[in-house]
Formats: C-alpha cells, structure tokens, sequence
C-alpha cells in the first residue's frame, strides 16, 4: 500500500492561455506556489503540454518537439517519485514524468509557434520575470524529483491510500479515473482529461510499448540487486540509456550514437580482442559497402578533374588537396589513422607517405590520376 500524494499544480494566467507552473528547488525537489510568490532561489518551470495545446503540434508529436528544446536547455523531463500524482493530468502508473520550461523556452516556443496577439500576451505577463531570470544557466536534460518542499502551502493537498502496483493498462486507467473523479472544478466538470498521456489519440503499437515498458522495468529491477557493477560498466550502461531515451523520444543525434559506440570500442572484459570485434567487424562491413557505392560518384568527380586539368596532367597539385578534392573525408580519415598520417603527425611525414595514401586511394576507387598509378597499375595487370 502506498500513500499518493495529490498535486494540484498553480497557474499562471497569460491572455486565453493558462500554463501550469511550479518551482524547481534543486536538482531532486520542486515546491508549487501561486503566481507572484517570490522565489528568488529557484527556477520556475511551465508544463510543456499547456504551451503546446492550440498548435498545429499533434500531441503524439510533441514529445519530439520537447525533446529539441531540452537540447538546447530549454526544457526538461522531470521525473517524479511514484508518491507523486498531479491533479488534471493523466499519467500512466510506469512512467511519472512530464516536460517541463525556462521562462527563456516559454519565449521560444511562444514565438516559433504562437499566433501574434498570443505572443503579445506571453510578452505582457512573463517579461518581468523574464528580466529576473536572464541569468539562469540552461537545465538538465533532467531531474529525478523525490521531494517536495513546503507542502503546508498546498491548496488542495489530499492524501489516497491505493495500491499502485500497475501490471497492465487496465490499472492505469483505473488510477487515473480515481484521481479524475476525486477533485471537480466549480462547474461540476471533471478538468483532469485536459492532457491525457494515458490514451494516446491513435490507439496503435500498444503491445510494442507494452512490451518496451516491460523491458525498461525489469532493467530497473536487475540494477536495485546490483552492487558489483564496475565503472566501466556503469559508464557505458549510462551512455546506452541515454541514446535509448532518444530514441523513444524520436531524436536521432548523431553526436551521442558517436560517442556510445567509440565508448561500445573501448569497453574491454577480459581476453577481449579489438580486431575479433564482431562490432569493429560488422562497421568495417558497412563501411566497405558504403565506399564502393560511392565509386560512381568519385569517377565523375575524376573525368571531370582530368577534362580540367588535361593540359597540365603533369603538373598536378600536391597529394593531400588532390586527395581532398576527389576522394570522401571518410576515405582519407580512415587510410590517414590507419597509417599513422593524422594531423597530430609530423609534417615531414607526411608530406613524404601522403603520395602512398593518394596511390591507395586510386587504387581502391578504380580511378587513376597521377602517373604514378598508371605505370604501377600498367605493371600489375602484364604480370
């Protein structure tokens, strides 16, 4: 059995719009005041899903859209401990998190999406605020919330005992109608349908994230009975997870897929080997196949460097801008790493190994330039 607590988040009026609010306390507590209070030491935050309602931005779409502000600072995930439930909000018992905004993203998203007199409004109640707040560094990508502070101040402060144990969607929707039909506003209308994160608007894929949902939990359970993870481990645990919620958020960054598979590389458990990397092996694979799907490409580049240059053929440019202007950076990169020629190298070496990578290079993509090349090549084919 488990005590709930029920929040019921402050408003902060805006013209027609109403956006919910609270203060972010420090990196694992939030506190929820009314508009005008004076909370110089911490950060108010506005709840994502009431600056997006009355957009062209479908719901099943903003978490990507919340996700592209958080990376720029902008915006944040809080996630709330599971004693937490927000009146209005329909939450699935698994996943206790909303997004939330900086004053700074409230601008933004204000004047990416909003109509002109919407703009105006959020101009008219939030610039003094704005003004307190222009030296807040950018937030998280995150917070872990498990505290709350000054609850004594709560308007609607309401304690359920209920067994949150939510093995199936059936539990969630049930909680959250108890929570629906506990609090009504003075209309006698029920106002915690207003965002519903239970139902998605298209009822598609919910066995898939269902089963998502499930492999997240039992990861979770795995690490409580932890102890013995090794650094090393937790660090490339970490860095996987991270490109996980990316993904489920839609943002595909290039950036962090770099960094978790360099750190996927050098990740070593005893008696590991580099070069029998099924990993290392399957890259190379790919890599292959994307270097010779590029041969058509750099042959015109060549006809088209040879037609330009044909009466000079014997006066070509030094071998590393050859190499740069007719062959991909991938290409070089690789070759240059691979015989010890990056930019950390001496320049003598190479100015004097750089031709052999330009010969590789034509050798390889089947298109010979220098005269080098075609006698070397005229050599290997008589024999």
């Amino acid at each position: 059995m488990t005590s709930v607590s029920l929040i019921n988040l402050s408003y902060w009026e805006c013209g027609r719009r109403r956006i919910r609010f609270l203060y972010l306390a420090n990196n694992n507590s939030f506190k929820v005041a009314k508009q005008g209070t004076n909370e110089d030491q911490m950060i108010p935050l506005f709840l994502g899903a009431d600056l997006f309602s009355d957009t062209d931005i479908r719901s099943e779409n903003q978490p990507r859209h919340h996700a592209k502000f958080a990376k720029r600072g902008l915006a944040t995930k809080l996630f709330f401990s599971s004693d937490f439930r927000f009146q209005g909000l329909r939450l699935p018992c698994s996943s206790n998190n909303l997004w939330f905004y900086s004053v700074h993203g409230v601008f933004r998203v204000a004047f990416e999406l909003y109509s002109k007199q919407d703009q105006l409004s959020i101009v008219e109640s939030f610039q003094d605020l704005w003004k307190s707040r222009i030296d807040d560094d950018k937030l998280n990508l995150n917070y872990h919330l498990a505290a709350r502070v000054d609850v004594q101040d709560q308007v609607a402060q309401t304690v359920l005992t209920n067994t949150i144990t939510c093995a199936s969607s059936q539990c969630c929707q049930e909680g959250a109608k108890i929570l629906s039909d506990f609090h009504m506003d003075e209309s006698g209308n029920s106002s915690s349908t207003d965002h519903d994160y239970c139902s998605p608007t298209e009822p598609s894929n919910t066995s898939q994230y269902a089963s998502l949902a499930h492999k997240l939990n039992s990861i979770g359970e795995k690490v409580k009975f932890t102890t013995n993870i090794e650094e090393e481990q937790l660090k490339t645990t970490m860095k996987i997870l991270d490109y996980a919620e990316c993904c489920i958020t839609g943002v595909l960054d290039e950036v962090r897929l770099t960094d978790l598979a360099m750190t996927l590389f050098q990740t070593h458990s005893q008696g590991y080997s580099i070069y029998s990397s099924t990993l290392l092996k399957t890259v190379a694979g790919w890599l292959g196949q994307q270097f010779s799907a590029a041969n058509s490409t750099i042959s015109r580049r060549v006809e088209g460097f040879k037609a330009q240059h044909i009466e000079h053929i014997t006066d070509l440019p030094p071998p590393e801008e050859l190499a740069s202007e007719l062959f991909p950076e991938a290409m070089r990169n690789l070759l240059a790493h691979w015989m010890g020629l990056s930019e950390e190298a001496d320049d003598w070496k190479r100015h004097s190994e750089y031709p052999i990578l330009l010969l590789i290079l034509e050798f390889a993509n089947h298109n010979l330039i220098t005269g080098v090349a075609h006698v070397l090549y005229s050599s290997l084919i008589s024999k």
